[in-house]
């Protein structure tokens, strides 16, 4: 198992993911071409949930076991329509404010069994295998309630099953908890191979954070654009020992924690030490 280094970030509650250079953000699922205007009442359950409407679709994601999910894509991230009611954020008074998402795995749902997808046409590669088994390993080694199990198959029955998606680009795509449980699937892009170990490492971890409903580090301020992804400032808990997303400008950015909105390739794939705080924390 690879060493954890000591790094850094303010842990967040809900789920994105997005990319700079790599743009983790793009090509990430396999929507149907849908041009329909979102909803009023969609609009304003995405501002519950802290997610930026700009920019957001409909469409349809169908996985490996053939199910599939009429879902709202916001950026990387992709919100399962009969789930929106789950997603609103909840306000916590200790002093300030604070906010974070209702939706965590629940205490009975932490030992997660874990796929990586090896089935026709959604199979990861070796280098994909690789990067997800260093990405378990360093959630196993943190000292919380999470395990997860690891297997390789071309099976679908599992708490979360990682597969590759075969778009181009490198990124991936993940969505948030619901009911207690983690979201369940995580795709991966197919140009993501061409990434590093460590990159890949990197981006498996990131996509789990996800699931495990974590937003990203500088959701107040992308480092990428400067753009904030939530509604008016607001989606994510100020974790005790970490730094605030507000307190950040671009010279303070922890550009090394694993949830960073955007890498750019040179990742090392480790938590940082935030990073732990963080899931420690909330597990």
């Amino acid at each position: 198992m690879k060493k954890i280094k000591v790094l850094a970030l303010c842990a967040i509650v809900a789920g994105f993911t997005t990319s700079c250079e790599k743009k983790e953000v793009s090509n990430e699922i396999q929507p149907e071409a849908v041009t329909k205007q979102i909803s009023k009442a969609h609009i304003q359950a995405l501002h519950d949930a802290g997610v930026n409407d700009f920019g957001a679709t409909y469409g349809t994601v169908t996985h490996p076991d053939g199910s599939s999910e009429e879902v709202i894509k916001s950026g990387d991230l992709s919100l399962v329509i009969e789930n929106l009611a789950e997603q609103r954020l909840a306000e916590i008074e200790s002093g300030s404010k604070q906010y974070r998402t209702n939706n965590l795995v629940s205490s009975s749902n932490r030992n997660i069994r874990i796929i990586g997808y090896t089935g026709s046409g959604y199979a990861l590669t070796s280098k994909m295998r690789t990067g997800l088994q260093w990405a378990v390993n360093n959630y196993n080694a943190l000292n919380n309630t999470l395990n997860f199990t690891l297997s390789f198959s071309a099976s679908t029955n599992a708490d979360m099953v990682v597969y590759n998606n075969g778009n181009s680009g490198a990124g991936g795509s993940a969505g948030f908890p619901s009911s207690g449980r983690p979201y369940k699937w995580v795709q991966i892009n197919a140009g993501s191979n061409s990434l590093s170990n460590n990159a890949m490492e990197h981006l498996m971890g990131h996509e789990m954070g996800h699931c495990l409903g974590f937003r990203h580090t500088d959701y107040a301020k992308r480092r990428c654009d400067n753009s904030n992804e939530g509604s008016g400032g607001i989606g994510a808990i100020h974790i005790p020992g970490t730094p605030t997303a507000n307190q950040w400008g671009q010279s303070g950015l922890d550009t090394d924690s694993i949830m960073i909105s955007c890498f750019d390739g040179s990742e090392d794939g480790e938590f940082s030490s935030r990073d732990r705080t963080a899931l420690n924390y909330l597990y």
